[in-house]
């Protein structure tokens, strides 16, 4: 099978071509929030996706994400964009029943091609414990893709981006660079070994991660994606009504990223997230590691806010299962979110 390289198609791939945080702050302020007893995380404020109470047991968490390629084998792709899209439940507490696939490819691709972006898909959902049971095609000149996915949570046990508290520590699950490295990439610059330390990275699905979190009642969490770790701890900080301090020197990065930001390589999304965040970001950090913050990530890692007596435990029960889990900051009284 003669193949395109999928990455050619795309002026922008992954979480990097979301639409500006700052341009859809000002869409969003046009539209009247839902009245509805039972829509318990809509867009007042928005959160990782949405939540509708059933009953006093049960509720729906519904999310959608796509997004343009970002690597070129199919498989990898599909992979990736399921990853993506199934994490934003598991950033709300919850865990996915049922997907359907969103997909625009360019009728000029081998249906093979096409065929293997679902199969990754595929093989991710069902990691996740759910069904991809159909979705819609078009014709697009840029492939994109991506998944519709409904699960579940109990309505006592939403995370919202909207409940950290002074006190609290701040955890992060993943490195942070996807965007640098993949930057590099497209650059012909990317150390040996730099992209496939990225791919394990965004095809992990948060679910382990969030298994071993649920019993500890986080006070928010969110996963870092497009808007960068400045972007999502910014709309932590501002809905929650606090100030959040993020040790730069503790960030955990991929393999190369930061010998990569300290190159100067950076992407649009950087630029985009600054101008959304960067008035309400305080930066004492160093050029590389501020970079890090403000870097695009597809399928990032959580963010988690959490009571700072539950740390030590925390932090051993990722230990004793595997799992990374690194304490980047704090939450305090006030105000915005300092990069120190």
């Amino acid at each position: 099978m003669d193949t395109v390289p999928l990455t050619s198609l795309a002026r922008a791939g992954g979480c990097a071509a979301k639409y500006a945080a700052a341009s859809l702050e000002t869409v969003l302020a046009g539209l009247v929030p839902a009245d509805a007893d039972d829509l318990l995380v809509g867009l007042d404020p928005a959160d990782d996706a949405a939540v509708y109470r059933l009953d006093d047991e049960r509720a729906l968490v519904f999310t959608v994400d796509f997004f343009p390629p970002l690597v070129d084998d199919a498989r990898t792709f599909g992979a990736i964009a399921a990853t993506n899209a199934l994490n934003d439940v598991f950033a709300m507490g919850g865990k996915p029943l049922l997907a359907l696939s969103i997909a625009a490819f360019p009728e000029e691709l081998p249906v093979e091609q096409l065929g293997e972006v679902l199969a990754g898909a595929d093989e991710r959902v069902r990691a996740a414990g759910a069904i991809l049971a159909g979705g819609h095609t078009i014709r697009d000149a840029e492939p994109k893709y991506g998944l519709a996915v409904v699960g579940t949570v109990h309505p006592d046990a939403i995370w919202p981006k909207a409940g950290a508290l002074p006190g609290d520590t701040l955890y992060l699950t993943k490195p942070l660079g996807t965007g640098i490295v993949l930057q590099a990439v497209r650059d012909g610059t990317a150390p040996a070994g730099a992209l496939d330390a990225a791919v394990a990275a965004m095809v992990e699905l948060n679910q382990a991660a969030a298994d071993l979190l649920r019993p500890f009642s986080p006070s928010a969490a969110t996963d870092v994606t497009g808007f960068g770790l400045a972007g999502h701890a910014h709309e932590l900080a501002a809905r929650s009504g606090v100030r959040v301090v993020i040790e730069t020197g503790a960030l955990p990065a991929l393999p190369g990223a930061l010998e990569l930001a300290e190159a100067g390589v950076r992407t649009g999304g950087d630029r985009r997230n600054r101008e959304f965040a960067g008035p309400h970001v305080e930066s004492g950090a160093s050029p590389p590691r501020e970079a890090l913050a403000y870097d695009p990530q597809t399928a990032g890692g959580l963010l988690v806010s959490i009571p700072a007596e539950r740390g030590a435990v925390l932090e051993a029960t990722f230990a004793a299962g595997g799992l990374p889990l690194v304490r980047i900051g704090r939450v305090e009284p006030g105000a915005g979110v300092v990069l120190s």
